[in-house]
């Protein structure tokens, strides 16, 4: 089950060749990569805030606030990238997040009911 759980950090690694192979620019897989890793573990150490704390509005504002956060921090670093580079650049870190998104997303769903409940 931890294994799964990291399943978008093996599609992240998976991708890099796709992106060689292909020919699509290395600073979309970069761009896109680092803010990717960037919001899991902004993630990870908010949930370790999250589940630390007794108090319930610490843990909703927390959680609320980590999917803004990381949500606009990805959003940003492929707006940037995009305006900065050139349309194709943006492009490709807009449709590598996606895909990390919908594989994190996915697993998610499916390992949900398996988690101790708190």
């Amino acid at each position: 089950m931890v294994v799964l759980r990291y399943l978008d950090i093996v599609a992240l690694a998976l991708a890099l060749p796709v992106f060689l192979l292909a020919g699509f620019p290395l600073a979309g897989w970069l761009a896109g990569s680092g803010a990717w890793v960037a919001q899991r573990l902004l993630r990870d150490a908010l949930e370790r805030r999250a589940r630390a704390s007794e108090d319930i509005r610490t843990v909703a504002g927390l959680t609320a606030g980590s999917m803004i956060a990381r949500g606009w921090l990805v959003a940003l670093t492929v707006f940037v990238v995009g305006v900065s580079t050139n349309n194709e650049t943006g492009l490709s870190a807009a449709v590598l997040v996606i895909a990390l998104f919908t594989v994190h997303f996915s697993i998610n769903m499916v390992l949900r009911p398996f988690e101790d409940a708190r």
